[in-house]
């Protein structure tokens, strides 16, 4: 019973009723399964043929009783049946009893196949006509009865969330509107689900943005799917339409901040490490971009004071701007071509031409910085700006140069300057003249930088030297006089300090903070990378002349306002820690390293909580190296470190200190191995913070264990019971758990008195140091002081030693 011809002829004979239905129950009993499936198809077809709704009712029983004797899986004849080409709702007596079949049978079936009958079910809703007449309504009726015993739960055959999931996933818009009442009444009952798993008003919240990362159970509620910018919402269910869009509003809002950058990349998923593109932040950039144009279109054309325009509520959009444009194109999650394509495609349809300077500008920073390390061709669709926002056909008049604004109006120019050196160095032809606009702008800089017109180039009111610094700090030629200007300025000069044998008083104004502003970006590392080679140097020198290696009051004032900025964090605040400090220990510049940690204590300002914890780090290092004589530099060092300590965020503590304690090695290196002040100062911040973040209560919270038990190794220490009463109680469990011994008073004194007989009977001094500073010395030295003091009102001169 293989061919073709054979089924055929026994499927005749059964609906022709010259064989009985016990012959067909045979005859699958030997069946195949590809047999069954060619034989249950073509009866399926001929009984669609019988027009008596008996004889129908009669042949289709038959395949019931098939299945309940176990020869035709309940999957493969409701499949058959809901595919056959003749299931169509004007055989009315076809269609009735195939669904009473399916009906009766789909208990059987698998959820996989109970899903594909489901959305076989919706398809056949479609051809019914909208207005449903008598003679079809006993059809409509069977196909819901299927769809309702489908949705029951107690039926159990799909777990609802697979019934929802597909729901959601298709486009029930166009369903019939019989099925589709029974969809809202099933979408109605996950409604509830989607409200728990949701925040109710989330497309309408906006996250307050602090300066360092959000821990994850802080950051998930603003999470967004990098590619659609929609919520990163929980399952396929029926949340409200606001959650379910893209959250552009949130994202531009977040970018807006200052000090975002991390939250952003959080938000959004986006590793360094990967450098993975993401188009939505390539928008939303742009967007902001010409947000700004619009706010610069209001302001008025012609400032009465240059200070105004340069401090205006504008101005500092556009500086917020270039910094979140450096660093996003910098690590590659958005693409400055694109980007400048963009722009050039909007603004070519809209009359923006105020802001056009500060847009320059903002492009300048990126340009200078990068367009050594990449190919001119990156960079020419700029080009196409230029003809779009310069369209003058006059030249423009030079700006005034004592106006910190005209680095601004010189930027497009500057671009143009760095443009044409890149395109000489890889002998590429640009073959276009500089825009007529900027005609007087350019010569006005090739005068200005030639020598013979800055032989005695030196840092007055105006910013000729900040306009030369921008447009050749890519040429080396040209780029060294300004910058060594700058150098002397905050330095003095070398030549007479040398003469002077050191004596020289040192400058003591620091490069203003309008002058930094109106230096680029790239000028700003160059700016710095001197200031700090300078420092090094000058740490390294061992001069005897007095005060040779007293810095000026300029130089480490200009250089904690260069640390501020965030986009040369590079060279800045990484520089600091990895290079000048190493450096200015390992010569034992002591003076030169308290006047750093004196600046970091009292100048430093919105340093990354990261970088805080990592010189924390390297204090505990300097600390445990005995500084013989320089007990004001150890007091500054504890100092410092007791205001990084409690200078943490309460949100930061975990999320910084878990970083150390995760890692292989063991997190002694931001405890301290001498100091229980620091330790207990360590303490209190964690119980702060716990307190504050209500992590303190979970007692699963083991993360903060290490951290303790380390600071237990290194300097035991207790806590009065009312003070424990107030730690959370994870720390208070721990400090219950892990108390130390308190110390017998009456052996402590005796141990005192027998130290103090060793004292005075020793009269040799090398005996009395080896003996008292020999390592596993009980710690009574100081017990020790106290009873001479007692006894003699004073301290003998051996004890400093």
């Amino acid at each position: 019973m293989s061919s073709d011809a054979q089924i055929a002829k026994l499927v005749e004979e059964i609906v022709g009723e010259k064989s009985n239905e016990e012959a067909l129950v045979e005859a699958f009993g030997g069946m195949s399964a590809e047999v069954k499936e060619a034989t249950l198809r073509q009866y399926l077809i001929r009984v669609a043929e019988i027009n008596h709704r008996n004889k129908v009712h009669k042949h289709l029983q038959v395949l019931n009783k098939l299945v309940g004797l176990n020869l035709l899986p309940p999957r493969l004849l409701c499949e058959q049946i809901m595919s056959s080409e003749k299931l169509v709702f004007q055989n009315q007596s076809f269609w009735v009893e195939c669904f009473q079949v399916v009906r009766k049978n789909i208990g059987g079936v698998d959820y996989k196949g109970v899903r594909e009958i489901m959305k076989c079910c919706k398809e056949k809703a479609l051809s019914f006509p909208a207005a449903i007449g008598s003679n079809i309504l006993p059809q409509m009726q069977e196909l819901t009865e299927v769809i309702e015993h489908i949705f029951n739960r107690n039926a159990c055959l799909l777990p609802a969330y697979f019934i929802i999931n597909e729901i959601q996933k298709a486009d029930y818009q166009d369903t019939h509107w019989r099925i589709a009442n029974l969809i809202a009444n099933f979408i109605e009952e996950f409604v509830i689900v989607a409200q728990m798993l949701s925040i109710i008003g989330n497309s309408e919240k906006l996250p307050i943005v602090e300066h360092s990362s959000y821990a994850d159970n802080l950051i998930n509620p603003w999470k967004l799917d990098p590619n659609t910018l929609k919520l990163a919402l929980r399952g396929n269910l029926p949340y409200e339409p606001e959650l379910l869009q893209p959250q552009k509003k949130l994202l531009r809002f977040v970018l807006e901040q200052p000090y975002s950058r991390d939250m952003v990349c959080s938000m959004l998923n986006l590793q360094k490490q990967q450098k993975q593109k993401c188009i939505a932040l390539e928008e939303q950039l742009v967007w902001l971009v010409i947000c700004a144009m619009e706010c610069s279109e209001k302001e008025p054309a012609h400032p009465a004071d240059g200070e105004d325009m340069i401090s205006s509520h504008t101005q500092w959009v556009w500086l917020h701007l270039s910094s979140q444009l450096i660093y996003f194109v910098l690590f590659q999650f958005a693409t400055f071509q694109n980007i400048v394509n963009s722009l050039h495609d909007k603004l070519a349809v809209r009359n923006l031409r105020r802001g056009r300077d500060q847009l320059m500008w903002v492009l300048l920073q990126y340009i200078s910085g990068s367009i050594q390390r990449n190919s001119i061709t990156n960079f020419l669709p700029i080009l196409k700006l230029y003809d779009i926002l310069y369209p003058e056909k006059d030249p423009l008049p030079v700006p005034d140069y004592n106006n910190p604004f005209c680095t601004h109006q010189m930027a497009p120019t500057c671009i143009w300057i760095h443009l044409l050196k890149r395109a000489q160095s890889e002998h590429y032809n640009i073959n276009r003249p500089i825009p007529t606009a900027l005609k007087l702008h350019h010569e006005f800089l090739q005068h200005l930088v030639m020598p013979n017109n800055n032989a005695t180039l030196c840092m007055g009111s105006d910013y000729r030297i900040a306009l030369l610094c921008n447009a050749y700090s890519t040429n080396q030629d040209y780029f060294s006089r300004p910058m060594a200007a700058l150098i002397e300025t905050i330095l003095g000069n070398s030549k007479n300090q040398s003469g002077a044998g050191g004596s020289q008083q040192l400058p003591t104004v620091p490069l203003s903070m309008c002058v930094l502003d109106s230096l680029t970006i790239h000028s700003k590392m160059s700016l710095i990378h001197s200031i700090v080679t300078h420092m090094i140097k000058q740490a390294q020198n061992k001069s005897t002349i007095p005060n040779a290696n007293n810095m000026a009051p300029a130089l480490v004032e200009t250089y904690s306002r260069l640390l501020v900025y965030t986009e040369i964090e590079s060279l800045g605040i990484k520089g600091f820690l990895s290079q000048l400090l190493p450096q200015v220990f390992k010569s034992h510049a002591w003076g030169i390293l308290y006047t750093l940690l004196e600046m970091f204590s009292y100048r430093m300002h919105h340093i990354q909580p990261h970088y805080r914890v990592q010189l924390l780090s390297h204090l505990h290092s300097l600390a445990s190296v005995p500084h013989t004589n320089q007990m004001q530099l150890h007091s500054c060092v504890e100092s410092t470190a007791l205001r990084l300590i409690t200078g943490l965020g309460s949100v930061e503590v975990q999320a910084q200190l878990s970083r150390y304690v995760n890692e292989p090695k063991a997190p002694g290196n931001i405890v301290s191995a001498e100091s229980e002040e620091l330790n207990r100062a360590l303490i209190l911040t964690l119980a702060r913070s716990m307190q504050i973040t209500g992590t303190g209560n979970d007692p699963q919270s083991t993360w903060c264990k290490d951290l303790l038990t380390s600071i237990m190794t290194n300097t035991p220490h207790t806590w009065s019971q009312h003070t424990l009463q107030c730690f959370p109680p994870v720390l208070n469990d721990f400090f219950v758990q892990n108390s130390i011994p308190k110390e017998n008073k009456q052996l402590l004194k005796k141990s005192v008195d027998e130290e103090y007989r060793n004292w005075a009977g020793m009269s040799n001094e090398n005996d009395i140091i080896s003996h008292f500073g020999a390592a596993g010395t009980p710690p009574l030295f100081l017990c020790l002081l106290f009873k001479m003091i007692v006894e003699t009102d004073t301290i003998s001169p051996v004890a400093y030693k």
